[in-house]
């Protein structure tokens, strides 16, 4: 079998989610400035901080669980909870915010797939697999805003948002009806009983776990540095599009469809070229390197056409991620790529959580205000872009000293694997392997 048959089921469940967000994206701009007039951005970094904080907290806890009870179960769940909110933004804005914030508590989905690609694929194949998925991702959203802001122009907002609610439950029914179990059953422990450690869980314990081993914590302090101004950007980007440059909104889904079929490309050909040429390290370095010059540009751009330049390199460094979630899943045992991603999902997640809420502050502190356009600074027209181009500068200055080679020792003290099997399989990866990877954005930030 091909790869893309091996890891189809992973890559439908990925697209028809983030098809349903990306087809609200007009009308969720629109909602966003009708609900909260004032301070607009401020507003939409506290729902994504809420949002994001509580995914920090449950990526550990649900990573475990689908290492111990299988991932099919928890893909339904985080998937379900992930687009709960979505009929709610006809019916009651208010709410639909509020259901926003607190369905950061399974907004995990990601971590998930990452450990059911891991289960299902040969470990040569694993950078591959994950860059696939990470694209998929990004080919949800070439087509799916300009659907829906076609829809929302012609027939209004009601239908798209009635569309991507059938979108959602499609999903939902997917995974119900077509989606196998892929944690073999050796794996898995000889009764629902079985008992999970706190210390799997407790996602300030995988922090403190994280300085136990060098090069574990290089990887975090990398994603953690590099993911910090991404999660802003994507959470506030397309109102700033929208609103400060003076995109329309079919000019906004015409971007966003253009950057994700390049970051297709990118993380599907790009990316294989660059690992088996370069090698996973550096591969690391360029990826960051890109979204330097990205955030950069998005800084000091006034223009539509820098926008549209720095966007293309912004799909460029879309292949980082990929590229970081293959070194820790390559290098962790076969029964702990749940707590593996989930760790790392917990570090995307607390970023999820400060992001979003620092540029917001930032844009309030430098007066771009959506009701007062007028008085952005002429100089550096999006200064939130700037500090985070200072942010990966340093995610990049630590991640040169990333072995390219280690062992990664995350297990839990005085952990134990089930007496009914959970010993190495051929396809999962060698304790002390090599190389990385981790998608590009937050599930539903859109």
């Amino acid at each position: 079998m091909t790869l893309e048959t091996i890891v189809y089921h992973a890559v439908v469940v990925i697209f028809l989610e983030f098809f349903a967000w990306g087809l609200l994206t007009t009308p969720m701009l629109t909602v966003l400035h009708q609900t909260f007039p004032q301070h607009t951005f401020l507003m939409n970094g506290l729902i994504q901080g809420v949002k994001g904080l509580l995914s920090f907290l449950s990526a550990p806890l649900i990573g475990a669980l689908s290492d111990v009870w299988g991932r099919k179960s928890f893909l339904l769940l985080t998937v379900f909870f992930t687009c709960a909110p979505i009929p709610l933004m006809k019916i009651s804005p208010w709410w639909y915010f509020a259901v926003i914030s607190m369905s950061g508590v399974f907004a995990v989905t990601f971590s998930v797939i990452f450990a059911y690609v891991a289960d299902i694929t040969q470990e040569h194949e694993r950078s591959t697999a994950y860059g696939l998925v990470s694209a998929t991702f990004a080919a949800s959203l070439v087509t799916s805003p300009a659907i829906g802001a076609y829809l929302s122009q012609a027939y209004g907002d009601t239908l798209v948002v009635v569309l991507a609610t059938a979108v959602a439950l499609l999903d939902v029914c997917f995974i119900l009806v077509a989606v196998p179990e892929s944690l073999p059953e050796k794996m898995r422990p000889a009764s629902w009983g079985a008992p999970i450690s706190w210390e799997q869980a407790d996602p300030f314990a995988s922090l403190c776990k994280v300085g136990q081993d060098s090069t574990v914590l290089l990887i975090c302090i990398t994603v953690f540095l590099s993911y910090l101004p991404e999660a802003g950007q994507y959470s506030s980007f397309f109102l700033y599009l929208r609103q400060v440059i003076g995109f329309t909104s079919e000019t906004v889904a015409a971007f966003i469809a253009v950057v994700g079929i390049l970051s297709i490309l990118a993380q599907t050909v790009v990316l294989g070229v660059l690992m088996r040429s370069i090698g996973n390290k550096n591969t690391i370095l360029l990826g960051l390197g890109f979204q330097i010059l990205q955030l950069a540009w998005y800084g000091f751009g006034s223009q539509p056409w820098m926008m549209w330049a720095a966007g293309a390199v912004a799909a460029m460094s879309s292949i980082t991620f990929p590229a970081i979630s293959a070194i820790v899943s390559r290098n962790a045992d076969p029964d702990q790529q749940g707590v593996v991603q989930g760790m790392i999902t917990g570090i995307r997640g607390l970023c999820n959580g400060l992001g979003p809420a620092l540029y917001g502050f930032v844009f309030y502190l430098f007066h771009v205000e959506l009701r007062d356009m007028d008085s952005a600074s002429t100089i550096i027209p999006g200064p939130p872009f700037l500090f985070g181009a200072c942010s990966v500068l340093l995610s990049l200055l630590v991640a040169l000293f990333i072995p390219e080679h280690s062992g990664l020792s995350l297990r839990p003290a005085g952990y134990k694997k089930h007496s009914n099997g959970a010993q190495s399989q051929g396809h999962s990866p060698q304790a002390a392997s090599m190389e990385g990877k981790e998608p590009l954005l937050e599930d539903s930030s859109v």
